[in-house]
């Protein structure tokens, strides 16, 4: 009998690393060598996490209940949390019973797709989009179908594109406002649009709302189930206290859906991580029921930056910046440096581009090719103020010598 010859699985062999998290790798270790690397990569706030969390979380270490395992599905104190932030942030009650508690938000959109997706089915994926979406899809024996809106459309898909797209094997569609990678934010009329039509079609929405508390000039963040409530039997939302409170290390998620979707995906979690750590569960809770006074504060410092980085972008020749209304991302096209030179080095690609900028100006960027299609770039503007002017200046003196 001949040994199987494969020693990796065909199914984790197949997925691309996270861009973000290795544009991020990369540069922290060119820094870490002593070249004074400026990172634009990754997507987390540069805030620490709220003193008051923090002092939740000590008191939290110290409490011998949290030594022990907990439900796997959330602590109940969390769950209740988190159905009372939907009120008040959201405007609709949710039943606790529908909320898993998830090791970050990744772990909740891999939860969505395993839960509802099939081989063979479709997932319609907005692009621009964040570069995990596809990896789960797959991951989850599902194919992503992706649907681009570009410049022109300042990133926002059509519900005519997605009619287009739509097939017999069309199960759900990824729905991200405000967006990473881009920052564009749906209007309350275009999410409604996107919610009824999803409604007709008795297609899943999986609605990614982490973003929800980063909004500048006027754009509303708009709940999926707000604006269609009647959607709330087949969609699945996605939040977490990462980007809000400047928690990223501390690992929580959540999904709220369906009673059937949140059993499954609660009786995969128990065997796949059991519960999240109860020290990071009961410093989300500190956060949630403490207000959103810290996340304002940054709120504003993000807004600050958006406004230097797109006006600093702007002015490089052969660079398009639309304005984000959300996140903290500027997602600019380089399609009119495509083609050029710097350096004698020849730009074929966005990726080519990071690459030059990564290893000329020592400044990292994530090349379009993570979230979609070539000919952009995605920058994060939660970094200091200094760092921000100095390494946006990198770029624009590098791309000055493009011919």
């Amino acid at each position: 009998m001949t040994a199987p010859t494969r020693r990796v699985s065909a199914r984790l062999a197949a997925i691309a690393p996270s861009a973000t998290l290795a544009v991020d790798s990369k540069a922290k270790a060119l820094k870490a060598a002593g070249r004074p690397v400026i990172g634009f990569g990754a997507g987390e706030p540069d805030f620490p996490t709220p003193a008051a969390i923090v002092d939740a979380a000590v008191a939290a270490a110290k409490d011998p209940k949290n030594h022990r395992y907990t439900p796997a599905a959330g602590l109940p104190e969390l769950k209740q949390a988190i159905a009372a932030k939907t009120l008040r942030d959201s405007g609709y009650e949710i039943d606790p019973a529908s909320v898993i508690v998830t090791n970050g938000g990744k772990q909740a959109v891999f939860q969505a797709f395993a839960a509802i997706i099939d081989p063979g089915d479709e997932v319609l994926l907005p692009a621009p989009y964040w570069t995990t979406y596809p990896e789960a899809i797959t991951l989850a024996g599902g194919t992503a179908v992706e649907v681009f809106a570009g410049v022109d459309q300042g990133y926002l898909v059509t519900v005519d594109q997605l009619e287009a797209a739509r097939t017999d094997a069309t199960k759900a569609i990824l729905f991200c406002s405000p967006s990473n990678p881009t920052g564009a934010v749906y209007s309350p009329e275009q999410t409604k649009a996107i919610g009824e039509w999803a409604l007709e079609h008795g297609i899943w929405v999986i609605t990614d709302e982490i973003y929800e508390h980063l909004t500048y000039d006027g754009a509303e963040f708009t709940p999926m189930l707000r604006a269609v409530p009647e959607l709330a039997d087949q969609t699945i939302v996605l939040n977490g206290v990462a980007k809000t409170y400047a928690m990223t290390g501390w690992r929580v998620g959540w999904m709220v859906a369906p009673a059937d979707v949140i059993k499954a995906a609660s009786n995969f979690q128990s065997h796949l991580t059991s519960n999240v750590a109860n020290v990071s569960q009961r410093a989300a809770i500190a956060a949630l029921e403490g207000g959103l006074e810290d996340v304002h504060l940054m709120r504003k410092a993000f807004d600050r930056r958006r406004a230097v980085m797109v006006e600093m972008l702007r002015e490089i020749d052969g660079v398009v910046c639309p304005t984000p209304t959300g996140a903290f991302y500027a997602y600019p096209s380089v399609e009119g440096l495509i083609g050029k030179t710097i350096r004698g080095r020849a730009i074929g690609s966005s990726a080519d581009l990071a690459a030059i900028i990564l290893e000329e100006a020592e400044v990292a960027v994530v090349p379009g090719e993570a979230f979609g299609p070539s000919g952009f770039l995605r920058l994060s503007y939660a970094l200091g103020d200094d760092d921000l002017v100095e390494g946006v200046g990198r770029i624009q003196r590098l791309l000055a010598e493009a011919k």
